[in-house]
Formats: structure tokens, C-alpha cells, sequence
């Protein structure tokens, strides 16, 4: 009798042991399905595809990340009455682990945020002209270390500057005026171009190249440099080089390429009211003009990490996430995040971090009604893209929660307490010291590497 049961007895304990170690490594065995497309929890079988275009690859995932936790984290953040619409996506490995969409294109209407709602990006459409430029230049179609004047006549800076700053110099915000400069006019409705043309009245605030001060108007010389080389549309060369052949689909450079989405993301006020889309940013699309789904930005962060080399060439990765200047203003603005962001820097349209001794690439946005984020470990593969149609701060803690679980910091509880410091707050406490994550196992790849009024800051 005991040698005939022993066999089956022996299966069932091989099956328990398969399922207590999914269970261990891989979090529960159960995935949901959202209206946002799917919300990778668990293993379902294989690659996950939806109507809506999401594509999760379960096997990627480090087992570092609690994925319930951050999804009732996000749902929790929704019931904030600021909160109108949000949309977040996580690559691990290299492929995406997570993508959802949370709360309505506008408040109370009952129009679900999905995977496919178009958003805008704000200050992230730097690290897209930076990328498109540099793309030139590994062409030999652009010096960036000539003049930025051979290239963008329409920019004049004091003392005649422009003769002296570089197209580096203009990626890395070093032209040596004050930051932020006629973005006040720029919001009064004047043109860019004519801004531009007046800068060498402004008084110096440095020699260029000599010290960092952030730009929008004079930034968005980029588009017009690129429009120079390729003869044709900014918008129109960066669909060719990098949209299309991403698989970016909803990306777009314009008010009317927004609000003529299939689904678009209204921006609203602190008070959750919806207010209106207005056209000043749109019209310098280098510094402050892209538009896209949580897809598309996903796939766009993937490829900043080296994982379509045909497209973004590894080189041009390397050039723009180059640590350029320091900008100590930054650690200041980071002040939240103590013990996480510290040693910032600029390279060419994007930040530079250190977090907790790793390297990570980083920019936000924030425009009228909309905030941007994307946070990546290139080292890891992995990183999180977030994108909300409100005015709330609270978005931006999403990457930090997310980075202490891949570095296995203590918990600050970032998304909860997102918020700005107000005057007399302490700020949290630093973590204690942790030993560095060892790189992680590579998931599966893609076959091959082509992948289907605030101020923009």
C-alpha cells in the first residue's frame, strides 16, 4: 500500500514545492485585468497582450518589486480630490513589468485613463531634441562642439555669445543668461523666434559654457537646428528618426496632435477643476512640446537605455547621459527626497543623479495642469515613467518608492508624502546604508530592437 502511494506522494510534493517557489520569486499567481489594459501582478502565461497595446514581460521582473503594494499605493493617490488622471509605467530588465492607468481624462466624467491616453510631457521633450540632435551629429550632419550661431541664426545672446556657446553648450543649458529667461513672455503670447532674437539684450549672467542656468525659449533653438539639417519639420524628423520606428504611435509635437487623440487627458488645477490647454509651450516643441501615451514613454525610456540600438545608437546614449555640469540648485529642489537624489547634474536634456550610490538618468515636466517623470537605472535596465493630468506633486514620489524597493532601501513612503516641504517642515530622515544590488538577470528581449500655465520645467 505505502509503495503504491509513495509515487503519487512524491508528485504532489514536487507540485507544492513549484508553486511555494513561483510564489517566492514571482509574487502571486493571479494578474488582473484593469480597464487601463493589464496590470501585471502575477504570471499569466508567457507575453500578456492587450487591445490597448500593453505588452508585460513577467519574466524580467527582479522579485524585488511588490507590485500589489505599489498598485494600492497608486490607488490610494487617487483619492486625492487634486488627482484627475494618471498613468504609470515600470521596465525591468529591459522589458516592461507594468503598465496602468488610473482615475479620468477629466474629472467626473467617467472616462478611464488607459494605455493609449495621450498625455503631454512637458520638459521631458528635452531629452527627445537632445537625442535628435545628437542622432545628427553621430551622422556627421552636426559639430556640437561648433557655434551654436552656424546652426540657429535666430538666437542672439550678450556680447555676442552665441558665437562662443556651443550646441552642447545649448543642450546642457550653459549659454550664460538667466534661467528661464522671456518665458514670462513667451506665456504672453509673443513668438519664440523674435525672443530669441532679442536674448543678446539680456544681461550676462556668466560667460557660455561656464555655468548652468535652465532655458526654454533659448533651448528650443534645438528644433530649429534640426530643421536646418534635415530641411524638413522638427515634428516631422522626429517622427521619421525616433517616433515611428519605436513604435511611439500617439506621440505628437502639437496643441492640435493632443486634442486629436482618441483619448486625451484634460489638465486640471489643484482644486480639480478642468482648465484649458493653452498653445505657448507647444510653440518652441524642443524644450516643452511632446505629447504621448504611458506606452509610448515607456518604450521611449527603454530605448534611452541602450535597448534599440538601430534606432538610439548606444553612443548617442552615452553622449547625452554624460554628466556635463553640476547643478547644486537641483539638490535643493530635491530636498524631499533626502538620502535618495544627491550629486546632481545636467548632461545633454537630461539630469543626472546619484541615488544612494547609483548612477540613475532622470527629468520631470510640468506644464499647465500636467506633470511628466522618467527615472532610469541604465546599469539595470530598469525604470519607472509616470504621467498625470493635475496639478499634485504627489506623482513624483512614484519613481522614488520604486527605486528604494529595487535597492532595498527602507520604505520613506514617498508616494504619500509627495508634497512640496512647506516652511519650518523637517525633511526625512536619510536611510541607512545599504550594500549596491548586484545587476540583475537580463529578461527576454524584443525580436531585434525596433520597438512597436506653468512653465515647462
Amino acid at each position: 500500500m505505502i509503495e503504491r502511494l509513495a509515487l503519487p506522494l512524491t508528485l504532489l510534493a514536487v507540485a507544492l514545492s513549484v508553486v511555494i517557489m513561483a510564489q517566492f520569486l514571482g509574487g502571486p499567481l493571479q494578474s488582473e485585468r484593469v480597464a487601463g489594459g493589464l496590470s501585471v501582478l502575477l504570471d499569466p502565461p508567457a507575453d500578456a497582450r492587450e487591445p490597448g497595446g500593453g505588452i508585460e514581460h513577467l519574466d524580467a521582473r527582479s522579485g524585488l518589486i511588490d507590485y500589489n503594494a505599489l498598485d494600492a499605493r497608486l490607488t490610494a493617490l487617487m483619492d486625492d480630490p487634486a488627482m484627475a488622471g494618471l498613468a504609470v509605467g515600470i521596465v525591468e530588465n529591459g522589458e516592461i513589468t507594468f503598465a496602468r492607468g488610473y482615475g479620468e481624462t477629466i474629472k467626473g466624467s467617467g472616462e478611464p485613463v488607459t494605455l493609449d491616453t495621450v498625455f503631454r510631457w512637458a520638459s521631458l521633450s528635452k531629452g527627445v531634441a537632445a537625442t535628435m540632435v545628437t542622432l545628427l551629429a553621430q551622422e556627421g550632419r552636426i559639430d556640437l562642439d561648433a557655434p551654436v550661431s552656424r546652426y540657429a541664426p535666430s538666437l542672439h545672446l550678450p556680447g555676442g555669445g552665441e558665437t562662443r556657446a556651443t550646441v552642447r553648450n545649448l543642450l546642457a543649458h550653459r549659454l550664460g543668461i538667466a534661467r528661464n529667461s522671456y518665458d514670462n513672455r513667451l506665456e504672453d503670447d509673443e513668438d519664440p523666434h523674435a525672443l530669441r532674437s532679442i536674448m543678446g539684450a539680456l544681461p550676462a549672467a556668466c560667460p557660455p559654457g561656464s555655468c548652468h542656468n535652465y532655458q526654454n525659449v533659448a533651448f528650443d533653438a534645438a528644433s530649429e537646428i534640426v530643421e536646418r539639417v534635415t530641411g524638413v519639420s522638427y515634428e516631422a524628423a522626429t517622427q521619421a528618426r525616433l517616433f515611428r520606428p519605436l513604435g511611439m504611435a500617439s506621440a505628437s509635437l502639437s496643441r492640435r496632435g493632443l486634442q486629436e487623440s482618441a483619448s486625451w487627458a484634460r489638465s486640471h488645477n489643484r482644486q480639480g477643476e478642468e482648465i484649458e490647454v493653452v498653445e505657448p509651450y507647444y510653440r518652441i516643441p524642443a524644450a516643452g512640446g511632446m505629447n504621448g501615451s504611458i506606452l509610448d514613454l515607456t518604450l521611449w525610456m527603454d530605448a534611452q537605455m541602450g535597448d534599440a540600438p538601430r534606432v538610439v545608437p548606444r553612443a548617442v546614449v552615452a553622449q547625452t547621459q554624460a554628466r556635463v555640469v553640476r547643478t547644486p540648485r537641483e539638490n535643493q529642489r530635491n530636498r524631499r527626497y533626502l538620502g535618495r537624489l544627491t550629486d546632481s547634474w545636467y548632461g545633454l536634456g537630461w539630469r543626472v543623479y546619484d541615488y544612494a550610490g547609483h548612477r540613475v538618468i532622470s527629468h520631470r515636466g510640468a506644464v499647465r495642469g500636467y506633470r511628466a517623470m522618467i527615472m532610469f537605472d541604465p546599469s539595470l535596465r530598469s525604470g519607472v515613467v509616470v504621467l498625470s493630468n493635475s496639478d499634485s506633486g504627489r506623482p513624483f514620489g512614484i519613481p522614488i518608492d520604486f527605486f528604494d524597493q529595487l535597492y532595498r532601501l527602507p520604505d520613506g513612503h514617498w508616494i504619500e508624502s509627495g508634497a512640496p516641504l512647506q516652511p519650518g517642515q523637517a525633511a526625512a530622515p536619510p536611510p541607512a546604508p545599504v550594500e549596491p544590488v548586484a545587476p540583475m538577470i537580463e529578461g527576454r528581449r524584443r525580436p531585434g530592437d525596433m520597438r512597436g500655465s506653468g512653465r515647462a520645467s
